[in-house]
């Protein structure tokens, strides 16, 4: 993923494989459950869950989405059924048990909200260990574009107790939806 984001073209594969990495544990380590010492870590509560349709846009596609102001989660109803069809079609229910698009949308967005409020970011930056401006001593921690993603996907699939990311099925679903919205080409001709 990182490896398609235009901003990182000119940089090392296995830097973009460590950051790749890097995100996916942090995310992952911030799902619900069992923590170090044996306690459970809670879930926190999302904003507003706010359901529409419209999400099958080939070029937008959309699950759900996370907006800040005001703070909501924009659930895409179309989206997350033909999603829930494409892993029966695929075959992918033992990945993907039914009910589990909804609830990896919700944890996936969950993140990003917890992303955006609190210290999660700069730890999420520390993490990356990736420095945008260095003066002498101080150092100032970048963002790395589409770790946040890879971060979410992961937190989604620990949460979610999901046998494969969910990146592979946001993949299968844009192909489909791709596919779908492409016209009919016919090889039969008209004279």
């Amino acid at each position: 993923m990182l490896a398609v984001t235009p901003t990182h073209d000119h940089r090392d594969p296995a830097l973009l494989r460590r950051w790749a990495e890097t995100a996916d544990r942090f995310g992952a380590e911030l799902a619900p459950g069992p923590a170090a010492g044996g306690r459970a870590v809670p879930a926190p509560a999302l904003p507003r869950v706010v359901e529409r349709t419209g999400g099958l846009d080939p070029d937008r596609l959309l699950l759900a989405r996370y907006t800040s102001r005001p703070a909501a989660v924009e659930l895409y109803t179309d989206t997350i059924a033909f999603a829930e069809a494409l892993v029966s079609r695929l075959g992918w229910r033992h990945w993907y048990p039914r009910g589990s698009v909804r609830r990896a949308a919700l944890a996936h967005e969950e993140l990003h909200c917890r992303l955006h409020h609190g210290p999660r970011k700069a730890a999420l930056k520390a993490a990356l260990g990736h420095t945008a401006l260095r003066i002498g001593p101080v150092r100032v921690a970048g963002h790395v574009a589409g770790a946040d993603e890879i971060a979410a996907h992961a937190y989604a699939r620990a949460a979610g107790g999901l046998g494969r990311s969910p990146l592979l099925l946001t993949a299968a679903l844009a192909h489909a939806v791709t596919a779908a919205a492409r016209p009919a080409t016919g090889t039969t001709r008209e004279n």
